[in-house]
């Protein structure tokens, strides 16, 4: 079974799914590098909670500061992972029939100390977004360091599923309206690349 199926295959069991396989690890690697020198450029915003006119900042709930990839710089890593996001959208499609037509992404940056509480990606006005998609970035990681991404059962009893060590190249992909999750408290700073998959034009 290829990797791809395999992880369509815990998708359509789960409603979640991890990768090491899909995402060569020099390209994650060539990802970090461009990720870090628009960071080094202070390119990157304080994450918001919300959506339209209601965003707020609250680092208690959300600590990360992002860069959509649309907004950064031109660079061949991110341009890859764009061909690489269209074909998976395309491969999505082909399975699922959900009319995806776009995709969004930004890099994430999380210091040590901060964490995304638990939320769901689906936002109760707007039902574009349909899969959530996570790469992460770091060099290195062990548990020690924290920032686990933990999924949560949709459910009365919010049971914890998985969680997710954030090691370079793993990538996560779940459905945005089935799954809660959370970034757990990291010890080290996290890098990552995060969106989703959608049924709204641009």
């Amino acid at each position: 079974m290829s990797a791809l199926e395999s992880l369509f295959v815990a998708l359509e069991e789960r409603g979640w799914a991890v990768s090491d396989n899909l995402i060569d690890s020099t390209l994650a690697a060539r990802l970090h590098d461009e990720s870090r020198a628009a960071w080094e450029a202070s390119l990157f915003h304080p994450a918001r909670i919300g959506r339209g006119d209601e965003t707020a900042r609250d680092a208690g709930i959300r600590g990360d500061s992002i860069l959509w990839l649309d907004d950064a710089p031109a660079g061949t890593a991110r341009q890859d992972f764009q061909a690489w996001a269209a074909a998976f959208r395309a491969d999505l499609n082909a399975r699922y029939f959900l009319g995806l037509k776009r995709e969004e992404f930004h890099f994430s940056h999380y210091p040590v100390g901060t964490a995304y509480k638990k939320h769901i990606d689906q936002h109760r006005a707007t039902l574009h977004r349909k899969i959530s998609l996570v790469l992460y970035l770091n060099p290195q990681w062990d548990e020690h360091d924290g920032g686990e991404l933990a999924l949560y059962a949709r459910d009365g009893n919010a049971a914890e599923l998985h969680r997710v060590l954030p090691k370079r190249a793993r990538l996560v992909v779940f459905r945005s309206d089935l799954v809660p999750h959370e970034v757990l408290p990291c010890h080290r700073t996290r890098w990552a690349l995060t969106g989703w998959f959608r049924t709204d034009p641009a």
